[in-house]
């Protein structure tokens, strides 16, 4: 019988675990492997910390000027065309690196078309910000948002100092500012000036994969000789307006035919709503303050004792109407205190001194018109209708002068974008008539209402004012409404600007055109000439309905008008896409 411990398998677990080594389990191998990885981003993030140089700098430098602009140069891009495939790399590379919104683009690509059937040709196009030698958006802004600078000449724009009038869109001839509605402000591109400070290439020359796009140094006068030959491309905006820098090169001939894609395709403009309410309604007030000096010349003293007041009234009224209307078109009209600061080269900003002049002239005068045939409205000042009968013949023409300047000015601030649709001749004889007709219908209509309302027989004291306006106002609402459709002959011009204004206004505005012709004709032609022309047998009721009525078909012709104002102009672009 054996006396040695027995080995319970039970308690001894080793007596029966099979002789096998230990090892660590697969998983967490695997997972102790995968701590110790990094991630694509942190591989990136270490590349990156690691590298003492931009690791893509061997390939962009070629791409960058060796050395700084010197004296008579500036930066500028310029564009291979053999290169450009129109992959659009480098408007996505700038979309993202400059955080935009899904709506705005600072750089586009275009397709240009030439040769014919046996021999066709195609070249695609990338486009921005061409930092102008004469930069027009700088030049327009009112409120001082462009600076140039003088070492890189760059054009850079100031978001914190941008009031969002769009002024800039109007006299940029290439599109270039983008109005962003969420900020309210307009930006552009700035050839990513604080990478290039660095060294670093801006987002479209760093993503191009054909190398199409690089930053030159270009010598300033012998740009201006460029820029006096021509435009960039075939359809674009003349050089000479703002003398761009971008050097398009290439060793493909373009046939003389070649024009932008999208040269034929004519489209409505945007309309600027408050902008259309402002100007006609600002040359309504101008024009009323106009006629109301006629008044003097035709109506009795006791017809103009009654009218006089009412109608000053009348006509500030609308003219305040007006500016509080273009406070609506700013993205950020807290900061419209601004706008006077470009009064030595913006036309909008002298357009705002000019009116607000007006303003001060024209309260004060339609003040005095109201106190000098009344009792003081202050008892210690019982002089006080004396003083302002006596004030009236110098604020007459003040408010006169003023209110024409502030036309001009209107008239300036489109012929300075150097759009042929707004040339001055064309718009000063809009702005100007529009005045005068619609000063002559609201005053007819305010002396109408005046003396049916303080009057029981008016029409004795009417009848003058009646023979002198109702023709007045037909022949110049004619003279006005054939001078607006005189653009229509340029229809068969294929290539013209007005000639694609003209299609437009004969295409898809031609429903807008028919409407502002009828309440011309009928506001401004039949109804002065059946019922003013001869009065004596029209109801005092009548009469009054009658005037309002022409005063509102005018004012609603006018407003058409200035809607086609905007919608029907038509410029050169730089290339784009047909859509």
């Amino acid at each position: 019988m054996s006396t040695g411990t027995a080995s319970l398998p039970i308690l001894d677990s080793e007596a029966l675990a099979p002789a096998v080594s230990k090892r660590r389990l697969p998983l967490l191998d695997q997972l102790l492997a995968d701590q110790g990885d990094m991630s694509a981003v942190e591989r990136f993030s270490q590349l990156h910390d690691d590298a003492t140089t931009p690791l893509l700098e061997p390939i962009y430098r070629s791409l960058l000027p060796a050395t700084a602009p010197g004296p008579g140069q500036q930066y500028a891009f310029e564009v291979n065309l053999d290169a450009c495939s129109g992959c659009k790399a480098c408007v996505t590379a700038c979309h993202s690196l400059n955080g935009l919104d899904e709506s705005e683009t600072w750089r586009a690509v275009g397709v240009l078309h030439g040769g014919d059937i046996t021999q066709p040709f195609q070249q695609t196009v990338t486009t921005a910000c061409h930092h102008c030698l004469e930069p027009a958006c700088m030049k327009g802004c009112p409120v001082g948002a462009y600076e140039k600078n003088p070492e890189t000449g760059i054009v850079r724009h100031l978001d914190d100092q941008c009031i969002g009038c769009q002024y800039c869109m109007f006299t940029c001839a290439y599109d270039v500012p983008q109005y962003n509605p969420k900020k309210g402000i307009v930006r552009k591109c700035d050839m990513c000036s604080d990478r290039l400070a660095e060294g670093e290439a801006p987002a479209c020359v760093q993503a191009c994969p054909t190398h199409a796009i690089s930053i030159k140094l270009v010598d300033v006068n012998e740009a201006r000789a460029v820029a006096s030959e021509g435009s960039l491309v075939p359809g674009a905006p003349s050089s000479s307006i703002s003398v761009p820098t971008t050097r398009y090169v290439g060793t493909r001939v373009m046939p003389a035919n070649t024009l932008p894609a999208d040269f034929h395709a004519v489209r409505p403009a945007h309309i600027h709503t408050p902008l259309v309410w402002m100007l006609v309604l600002t040359q309504l007030s101008v024009g009323a303050f106009w006629v109301g000096s006629i008044f003097e010349g035709v109506l009795s003293a006791e017809a103009l004792a009654a009218v006089r007041p009412w109608h000053g009234l009348l006509a500030l009224s609308l003219g305040l109407l007006a500016l509080g209307a273009s406070t609506a078109h700013l993205g950020r009209p807290q900061y419209a205190f601004r706008a006077m600061l470009g009064v030595r080269t913006s036309w909008l900003s002298r357009e705002i001194l000019t009116f607000g002049a007006f303003a001060g002239a024209a309260v004060t005068y339609a003040a005095a018109l109201f106190q000098a045939d009344r009792a003081s409205v202050w008892s210690a000042l019982p002089q006080l209708p004396v003083w302002s009968e006596a004030a009236l013949p110098v604020l007459a023409p003040a408010v006169a002068l003023t209110g024409a300047s502030g036309v001009y000015c209107s008239v300036m601030l489109y012929h300075a974008t150097r759009r042929r649709w707004w040339h001055g001749y064309a718009t000063g004889f809009k702005f100007a008539l529009t005045s005068v007709v619609l000063g002559l219908a609201f005053s007819s209509a305010a002396a109408i209402v005046v003396l049916a309302s303080t009057h029981t027989d008016p029409l004795p004291l009417l009848r003058p004012w009646l023979r002198f306006a109702a023709p007045a106002l037909a022949v110049v609402t004619c003279v006005k409404l054939l001078g607006e459709l005189s653009v229509i002959r340029h229809r068969r011009d294929p290539g013209g600007d007005l000639g694609r204004s003209a299609r437009l206004l004969l295409g898809e505005l031609r429903g807008l055109l028919g409407l502002r012709a009828g309440l011309a004709l009928f506001g401004g032609v039949v109804l002065p000439l059946v019922f003013f022309g001869a009065p004596e047998g029209v109801p005092l009721g009548a009469l009054v309905t009658v005037a309002l009525s022409s005063a509102s078909l005018l004012l609603a012709g006018e407003l058409v008008e200035r809607v086609l104002f905007f919608a029907a102009m038509s410029a050169p672009r730089m290339p784009g896409v047909v859509s």
